[in-house]
């Protein structure tokens, strides 16, 4: 392991962790694996956590198989053997539902809707009262200039949010990592890859908003530290007012 790698991340992990005070002690944490590097990072992190930090956890790794075919389900099990977790796997068609006829329009929405709906019910059979996913810094980011183009407002998602009336709470102690910083430490560790078969993983909304802050963050390297700072600090005075409701002027 090179250990400036582990360092910078294990202090960005630490930092969301703290500051949102994410875990605590008796937590039970399904964590969503998808076999991406953010996933393997995350599950790999938090098993590592366990073993030095003051509070006692447990963690139970999951994997929504979308349908397609190649699947990598014995090697996504098998490479959470090796770090002593055995991993739950649900057979679905989510992926073939969300790129069915009916559905062309915008296949990652449903997918990832059912996929999450599927999740918390995961959760709730294994008595897990968190969920933890491998959104990283710049998943951050990227949903918030989606929101923006595409939904018309200013949101992304958060490092910690509570789910019906506090019964689950989906966690994301990634969230203060840079996705090149994850990617050199899944490479340094020797993670495997696993290759989705979705036709949409090149061709989707996310990608395109990715091509266009890649050109930004080539441009000036201080563009996404100053986006994530703006993300943190919103001047409210100086956005526009909300538009009426369906009562204004009566």
């Amino acid at each position: 392991m090179a250990a400036g790698t582990f360092k910078a991340l294990n202090r960005a992990v630490g930092k969301a962790l703290h500051r949102y005070e994410m875990l605590a002690d008796g937590d039970r944490v399904l964590i969503g694996v998808s076999g991406g590097m953010d996933s393997l990072t995350l599950m790999w992190i938090l098993q590592e956590r366990r073993a030095r930090v003051p509070i006692g956890y447990e963690i139970f790794p999951a994997y929504i198989d979308p349908g397609f075919e190649d699947g990598f389900n014995d090697e996504l099990a098998g490479f959470c053997a090796s770090l002593g977790l055995a991993l739950r796997v649900e057979l679905t068609d989510y992926g073939l539902r969300g790129h069915s006829p009916e559905n062309r329009e915008n296949p990652c929405f449903l997918c990832s809707r059912l996929r999450r709906k599927r999740l918390f019910e995961m959760a709730d059979e294994m008595r897990c009262n968190k969920l933890a996913l491998g959104h990283n810094k710049d998943d951050l980011i990227e949903t918030f200039f989606l929101n923006i183009c595409y939904v018309g407002e200013i949101s992304t998602m958060q490092p910690r949010q509570a789910f019906f009336g506090g019964r689950f709470e989906i966690i994301r102690p990634l969230a203060f990592a840079d996705q090149d910083l994850i990617r050199r430490f899944a490479c340094r560790q020797a993670f495997p890859t696993f290759e989705t078969a979705c036709p949409s993983a090149k061709t989707s909304r996310r990608r395109e908003i990715k091509g266009l802050l890649d050109r930004l963050y080539r441009s000036n390297r201080k563009i996404k530290g100053n986006i994530f700072s703006a993300m943190h600090h919103v001047k409210r005075e100086y956005l526009l007012k909300p538009p009426p409701g369906p009562q204004a002027g009566r």
